[in-house]
């Protein structure tokens, strides 16, 4: 498992999403697929930056790894506020663009491109775990 932990700021987004990159593209994920890994992670980060910490800075780790020959890994772990990204209803992406909830999409993406999203709360950790299948 390689690991990756840097503050949870806007300015570290890049190096967290090559970090990725290298991760999916050394277990052998290219083209569309390594584009959804890549977004899912940065839509997971962004909301970690904005959100986690506000009464000031923290830090966020993400993990990768292969398990099992077959499934793409990315562990993200904070210590910001209690947040499980997973009990938000799915948007309706039918109603009016006026008549949406704002908020919320970056999430559904997550959802939609992963195999499995997983969400825990352990000693005051929040972690999301996104599975993609080889």
């Amino acid at each position: 498992m390689k690991s990756l932990k840097l503050a949870a700021i806007i300015e570290n987004l890049d190096r967290f999403i090559s970090f990725v990159h290298t991760c999916s593209e050394e277990c052998g994920f290219e083209g569309k697929r390594a584009m959804e890994i890549e977004l899912a992670a940065e839509e997971a980060l962004v909301n970690i930056f904005n959100y986690a910490y506000p009464d000031g800075e923290g830090q966020v780790e993400m993990q990768c790894a292969l398990n099992d020959g077959k499934k793409f890994v990315i562990e993200i772990h904070d210590r910001g506020i209690p947040f499980d990204t997973l009990s938000r209803p799915d948007p309706d992406t039918t109603a009016d663009i006026g008549d949406r909830e704002i908020g919320g999409l970056g999430i559904y993406f997550i959802k939609k491109v992963a195999d499995e999203v997983r969400y825990s709360r352990n000693d005051d950790t929040n972690i999301l775990t996104i599975i993609f299948m080889a």
